[in-house]
């Protein structure tokens, strides 16, 4: 059965991709200080749309007091192992106070001491009741009558000519229409990319996963696709996390200063290093010599502490909070285990992204990056991608007043695409008989292939470069065997192009593990040689 897809063309002056953190807060930027016509284009819908869709419980990137911009650049930069960009960082630090004021202005609940000073959480975080942060941002986005929100769209390729960026393409995940949108501009904040990796969990519970498993890469493949240059997917990013539950660690490890210990006991954090690898590397190690399992000492906090953990995660992993109630054994009776996820993708934490300047437009004009799908800048977090959001959009208020745009001259840009031929594409899915092959099939192979050769869970993280040419050999298998796919309906569509997002990304990832020799950062890049030392 041929379906065809209903045309819809939009004209706006800035497209966002994405109605994240940092989409949101462009449009609400770019609301407030312009006329200028904005329109959000979100897959899902940004009441409850990105990483902060189950909301938060602290603001994890704060200048406290008597510290100051530099001291938080020098901290990614060490955590990081010094592959940043300082001035990247540098410019999102100084407005971290400055978006926390905003979003407290909004109505986000910021927790203050007797003092009305707020209550820190170590030397950068401060502790929110951030449950609707989600919503808040949704309503200050959409909320400024320039701009329109336009859920429920998928956005796939940008359109290009000469050089520039022109709009996007893409389709209703609800409704057979084909969406072709010019635009004078374009942010994209689409987020990272999860779900390249076999996950922690099987089955039915595989999409319970630290990083939100809506986020496919989608930004990075349209960059990558465009001939954008894109920078670091070699500095993966391994979470550590509540056995099972993948709920954040770091709430129990900075909120009651639970130290990680073996099952002996012992502590064994210092013994590996402090840095955000180094303690999944730690973990791995202590595993793999047997002493394992380990835990983050729990069991010596009050009950006070106890409730506290217990709110924490109801704000924003409520099964972690369950779990202890139904096994009746919370913290403070039980150490709580501890595990690494899968390997992320997430410029927010690493470095991995879009090359962007200061403005954080990219090496394609009038295409800006914001928020985790923009690299150089980790460490980011929630404010972090906020004051990308707003720098993207002050940088996009000043590409528009340029008089002449320099557009042509610039290498690997594709110089046209044609709406035409993508709407054909999708119709081609719609319309061809069904393949022995399913979605299903072809993203547990990629996440098998990823995990046994190019560093996953199962092999402790570690790759060779044997290992990597033979997961792009079989990875460059699965996109040939994509285009037999067929879609019963544009719900199936999209999940096509989620997939070709994830292996666009995955034959880079390989690429940049490939080209870094020396093992940089445990664990999130644990490289070996053929003969078995470690690089």
């Amino acid at each position: 059965m041929n379906m065809l897809l209903e045309t819809k063309r939009l004209e706006t002056d800035v497209l966002i991709i994405g109605g994240g953190t940092a989409g949101c807060f462009a449009a609400y930027t770019l609301g407030r200080k312009s006329d200028k016509k904005i329109l959000i284009a979100e897959k899902s819908n940004i009441k409850r749309s990105g990483c902060l869709a189950a909301g938060v419980n602290a603001i994890n990137a704060y200048i406290v007091e008597g510290k100051t911009p530099q001291d938080y650049v020098d901290y990614a930069r060490n955590d990081a192992e010094g592959i940043v960009r300082e001035d990247l960082l540098l410019t999102m630090s100084r407005r971290l106070n400055h978006v926390t004021e905003v979003m407290e202005g909004l109505g986000l609940v910021i927790l203050k001491d007797e003092n009305g000073k707020y209550v820190t959480r170590g030397n950068r975080n401060i502790k929110i009741n951030g449950e609707n942060i989600k919503p808040i941002l949704a309503e200050a986005a959409s909320s400024q009558t320039n701009v329109t929100i336009l859920n429920h769209v998928n956005i796939t390729d940008y359109l290009l000519e000469d050089g520039c960026v022109r709009g996007a393409v893409g389709f209703d995940v609800n409704r057979p229409v084909f969406y072709e949108i010019h635009a004078e501009a374009v942010i994209v904040a689409t987020g990272g990319a999860a779900g390249l990796y076999r996950p922690n969990n099987p089955g039915f519970s595989r999409h319970k996963m630290w990083y939100p498993p809506f986020n496919t890469g989608a930004g990075y493949a349209m960059g990558i696709l465009a001939g954008a240059e894109m920078t670091t997917f070699e500095m993966r990013f391994i979470a550590l996390r509540c056995k099972d539950t993948i709920a954040p660690t770091g709430t129990i490890a900075q909120g009651v200063a639970a130290k990680q210990i073996n099952s002996r006991g012992e502590v064994y954090e210092k013994k590996y290093g402090l840095t955000t690898s180094q303690r999944v590397y730690g973990t791995v190690m202590e595993n793999r010599m047997g002493n394992g399992p380990c835990y983050l000492k729990t069991d010596t906090i009050s009950k006070e502490q106890e409730l506290d953990l217990y709110k924490a995660y109801l704000n924003m992993a409520p099964s972690q909070t369950l779990k202890w109630l139904e096994a009746e054994k919370g913290p403070s009776k039980e150490n709580v285990e501890i595990e690494g996820t899968e390997p992320y993708i997430v410029g927010g934490h690493t470095a991995s992204g879009y090359w962007v300047d200061e403005e954080r437009q990219t090496t394609i004009h009038g295409l800006f990056a914001a928020g985790d799908v923009a690299g150089g800048c980790p460490q980011k977090y929630v404010t972090g991608a906020l004051a990308e959001g707003e720098i993207a959009a002050e940088g996009v208020l000043r590409y528009l007043n340029q008089k002449e745009k320099q557009c042509s001259g610039q290498r690997n840009v594709q110089e046209k695409v044609d709406s035409t031929e993508k709407k054909r594409e999708y119709e081609r899915f719609l319309s061809q008989a069904p393949s022995f092959l399913d979605i299903e099939q072809i993203e547990e192979a990629m996440q098998k292939i990823m995990d046994q050769y190019a560093g996953g869970i199962s092999t402790d993280y570690q790759y060779n470069e044997a290992k990597l040419q033979k997961a792009d050999e079989n990875i460059l298998l699965l996109q040939e065997k994509l285009k037999e796919l067929s879609a019963r309906d544009v719900d199936d569509l999209l999940r096509i192009y989620e997939i070709r997002e994830r292996l666009i990304v995955c034959r880079v990832v390989i690429a940049h593990l490939l080209a870094r020799k020396e093992t940089r950062w445990h664990s999130f890049g644990e490289k070996y040689g053929l003969s078995g030392e470690k690089q």
